[in-house]
């Protein structure tokens, strides 16, 4: 069953599932995307940081699929908050597309950059129509109120770290408040979920595996969630959210287990040059 959609604040239609490519090296991410778009993800995320845009542009092209029905995100670097016009067309030379489905500001930087002035940048990125859409990441609401107040254009996503470990429904309601969607980076707590008893109790009960229980949770609460893998039949199970649901007190079982902590970076101290 395919991913649905959800239909972000300027009506571009994003599918709730993605791919992640965080540490996939870029020797091995064109066969690893590849491998994702055969299993029917239709949704890649990558990043000029994680250094393999390259090889995920060469999977789209190569994939067959038409380019609308691929969804491409990719994200600014830290190092290029100055110059985002330049670095986003190092993105696209890299990807090898014409235009972008998504473009994030990576982290805000608030101890470094005026990410205000960095907003303004995507703005202009924005205005060329090279991007269907762009926002950020790893925002706090004091940052995205900072936006809101100084610019023109309310962010369609804030990809942040979500998972039931540190569910942020603070930070999720004050997003969704101002029309802004919640994409869930780390969505599985690195794996570290897996070895909870309410996930495994909830897998028994349901007849699949904990990370489809973890998932799930996700799609249940309305984000985007992009988990990653490269074992074809770990996506392929990662892939089969959407036959089945949680009920109401499985649900809450599980946001239940939040504990308040990261497993990232804090965004408010965050500094970090590549």
């Amino acid at each position: 069953m395919p991913s649905p959609s959800i239909t972000l604040n300027n009506g571009v239609e994003i599918p709730q599932l993605g791919f992640g490519t965080w540490q996939v090296s870029a020797a091995e991410v064109e066969g690893v995307v590849s491998q994702a778009l055969e299993a029917g993800y239709r949704h890649v995320d990558t990043a000029q940081m994680y250094g393999n845009e390259a090889g995920v542009g060469a999977a789209v092209r190569a994939s067959g699929l038409p380019r609308e029905e691929v969804f491409v995100t990719s994200k600014l670097s830290n190092s290029a908050h100055g110059d985002a016009m330049a670095a986003f067309d190092r993105t696209m030379d890299a990807l090898g597309l014409e235009q972008l489905d998504l473009f994030l500001v990576h982290w805000p930087l608030p101890t470094l950059v005026d990410y205000v002035q960095t907003w303004r940048a995507m703005e202009e990125i924005a205005a060329t129509g090279r991007v269907r859409a762009i926002g950020v990441s790893n925002f706090q609401p004091e940052h995205i109120a900072r936006l809101l107040a100084e610019t023109d254009t309310v962010p369609a996503v804030n990809q942040i770290e979500v998972h039931p470990y540190f569910v942020q429904d603070a930070v999720r309601a004050d997003n969704l408040a101002h029309g802004i969607h919640v994409e869930a980076w780390s969505p599985l707590a690195q794996g570290t979920i897996f070895a909870d008893p309410v996930v495994a109790a909830i897998a028994a009960e349901l007849g699949r595996s904990r990370s489809q229980v973890v998932l799930r949770w996700h799609v249940q609460r309305g984000d985007v969630v992009m988990p990653k893998s490269v074992t074809p039949s770990r996506m392929a199970e990662n892939a089969a959210l959407f036959d089945f649901e949680l009920s109401p007190e499985q649900m809450g079982r599980i946001t239940a287990l939040d504990r308040g902590t990261r497993i990232g970076p804090d965004p408010d101290s965050f500094a970090w040059l590549p």
